[in-house]
């Protein structure tokens, strides 16, 4: 088993660096919010897309929420998305390319409705409670395919793969490795699989991994939102064209880089507004 290692200098930096041409050139990434006082997570992650380069970036709200995130966006849009007839509708603009959902999203019908129809996007990122909920139904599984990027911490991979979260568990070097190429394999999509030691895996096994440890521990990461503004990075970065595995690679690097130059006293709130200065440092 041959597994790549994440670093600076194995970053495609070049798949960062914008062209010209319209915003819509670069792509329209779109994030489904949670309910009335459950926005954050989804505003966190949008605002981390639209600093990672998509040209447009709309929050897609049920109308109760509207009010409530209206109130705390400027550059990213807001769209009413009551229910999964309303998200088909919306894309059916071809402009929007890229979508994500799960952190903060619930667990009730209307929240399955929505991951139902959401995988009919070209790309999604599935997080959080969305993971969740395909762990509970084996037809929206049935539904994921190589534009998919999940990006479940060991939890979440717990529930939506029972036994290969126990086999990760086994002593020795690769098992999580193992694991997440496993689960990639076997549901088509690209996993994300979080922690002190990241490990990305393709359904063709393409297996990469980052590792936050030594000088590049990142502790104050371990901070409520952290994994939602990932999620937005990816998002915004599959937005742009480029391609899953190379958007979860740049945004779990970037990610990291960003709580490094940071430091202590990190809030997920400051990582999406770090992104300037990650990539001014990789000369972007």
């Amino acid at each position: 088993m041959t597994i790549s290692e994440i670093t600076r200098e194995s970053l495609d930096v070049a798949l960062l660096r914008k062209q010209p041409g319209h915003k819509y050139d670069h792509g329209h990434a779109l994030i489904l919010s949670g309910g009335p006082g459950q926005t954050g997570a989804a505003r966190m992650a949008a605002r981390a897309a639209l600093r990672i380069g998509a040209g447009a970036v709309t929050l897609g709200v049920p109308p109760a929420a509207q009010l409530e995130t209206a109130m705390q966006v400027t550059a990213i849009m807001l769209q009413r998305v009551p229910d999964g007839a309303a998200l088909s509708e919306a894309l059916k603009d071809s402009r929007i390319n890229a979508l994500c959902l799960g952190p903060a999203f619930g667990l009730g019908a209307r929240a399955a409705e929505m991951v139902k129809a959401a995988l009919a996007a070209p790309h999604v990122v599935l997080d959080a409670d969305a993971i969740t909920l395909l762990s509970q139904d084996a037809d929206l599984r049935a539904a994921l395919h190589p534009g998919c990027v999940l990006t479940p911490h060991m939890g979440e991979f717990a529930r939506l793969a029972p036994d290969l979260a126990e086999a990760a568990k086994a002593e020795g070097q690769g098992a999580k490795a193992q694991a997440a190429r496993d689960a990639a394999a076997r549901f088509g999509f690209v996993i994300l699989l979080k922690g002190p030691e990241t490990i990305i895996a393709t359904p063709e096994g393409d297996l990469r991994r980052h590792r936050a440890t030594q000088d590049r521990a990142t502790p104050w990461l371990a901070t409520a939102g952290a994994g939602d503004v990932l999620s937005g990075l990816i998002t915004g970065l599959l937005a742009r064209g480029i391609t899953p595995v190379e958007a979860a690679t740049l945004a779990t690097w970037m990610h990291a880089e960003a709580a490094l130059l940071h430091g202590p006293g990190l809030i997920a709130e400051d990582l999406p507004d770090l992104m300037p200065q990650v990539l001014r440092d990789l000369g972007v």
